[in-house]
């Protein structure tokens, strides 16, 4: 009785720390929802949502994701800390030409998955991300998740 108990406390344990680790980091579905209103609030009212995503604001801001977008002169038209600089040229940390893979796979109506390395949050080692992207009139946006 001693063991099956011991076996069922690890067991829930367990669960629970893969709760715990699930809600650290946004999972897969929810990047993908975050784009698919990220495009909603774009074809509202463009000027407004790229405010709202490079600030984080109106829940475009959820742990470890958010949308950024990049106009038609290739450069960040919404991001945290990269407004203004170039998506079309920017690089992973291996030096994959994520940015140019952006814009290769953006699509009307489509939303495509591109894969990369970068670090977490607050660290230095890349990791495997992947980006959700598409196209909503002359923007190319995306949001990432951590594999």
């Amino acid at each position: 009785m001693r063991r099956e108990l011991a076996v069922v406390s690890t067991l829930a344990a367990l669960g629970f720390a893969g709760t715990a680790w699930a809600t650290e980091f946004g999972t897969p579905g929810e990047a993908k929802a975050m784009l698919e209103k990220a495009v909603a609030a774009v074809k509202a009212d463009k000027a407004k949502a790229l405010g709202m995503f490079a600030k984080g604001e109106g829940g475009f801001k959820d742990r470890d994701l958010y949308p950024y977008c990049g106009g038609p002169d290739g450069n960040f038209t919404a991001h945290p800390t990269l407004l203004g600089k170039s998506l079309k040229d920017l690089k992973d940390k291996t030096g994959k030409p994520l940015g140019a893979e952006v814009y290769a796979a953006a699509s009307e109506g489509a939303i495509a998955e591109v894969a990369y390395m970068w670090p977490r949050p607050g660290q230095t080692e890349p990791v495997a991300k992947v980006a959700y992207v598409t196209k909503v009139g002359d923007q190319v946006c995306a949001v990432g998740y951590y594999k």
